[in-house]
């Protein structure tokens, strides 16, 4: 009886060792967690530098626009000051045309020297006093008036109406007789003297240049 009881429980310890020798372990692998956070930096700092090469060609392109858009604006305002500028010298030169009629009163009157001297003389001495008055006026707006006997002829500020003969070579091409004075404003011819000039007769067949 005992030696059957030695018998099954040397069977039982047989059976446990061999089920122990026949157990398969399953071992999970590894993962190398420093290689995966590695890998997954690279990729996020990838992302980062194409997302910033993306936010600068933005931003360069917007500033690129403010600059044309600035450049812009402030070439507008010089041009809009420049037709400013224009408008209103050309109101300004409308403005002083109209005076000019009554300047040239003024100036035929004393032209008239016999005449003029005959006025008695606190009236005369009034009368230039006003005249020089407007005159300072409109220096004022830079406005002078130009054109004397003597003076050489120039087409860019004289209008010939007549030409006076002459055999004095030296007085060829010059103003012989001021019709009307001539006025100009800040460089801008307002309007041309009215002149009568010399020409000599003999011009053609000297070494004198004869300007008209």
């Amino acid at each position: 009886m005992e030696e059957n009881k030695e018998e099954k429980l040397n069977q039982s310890d047989s059976s446990v060792a061999d089920e122990s020798e026949n157990v398969d372990f399953e071992f999970e692998p590894e993962t190398d967690s420093d290689s995966g956070a590695s890998v997954d930096f690279a990729e996020k700092l990838k992302k980062l530098k194409n997302e910033l090469k993306i936010i600068k060609k933005e931003r360069q392109e917007f500033l690129d626009g403010w600059q044309k858009e600035r450049a812009d604006f402030a070439n507008y305002k010089k041009d809009e000051i420049k037709r400013n500028s224009f408008y209103a010298d050309r109101a300004k030169e409308n403005i002083l045309t109209d005076f000019l009629p009554a300047l040239d009163s003024f100036n035929m009157a004393f032209g008239n020297k016999e005449a003029w001297e005959k006025v008695d003389k606190n009236w005369r001495s009034g009368v230039e006093y006003i005249y020089s008055q407007i005159l300072s006026t409109l220096e004022g707006h830079g406005v002078k008036q130009f054109g004397a006997v003597g003076e050489i002829f120039d087409p860019t500020l004289h209008q010939s109406v007549g030409v006076e003969d002459t055999d004095i070579e030296e007085k060829d091409g010059t103003i012989a007789v001021v019709n009307s004075k001539g006025f100009i404003v800040n460089e801008s011819i307002l309007r041309p003297a009215k002149v009568i000039v010399y020409s000599c007769k003999t011009c053609l067949s000297s070494d004198t240049y004869c300007t008209l």
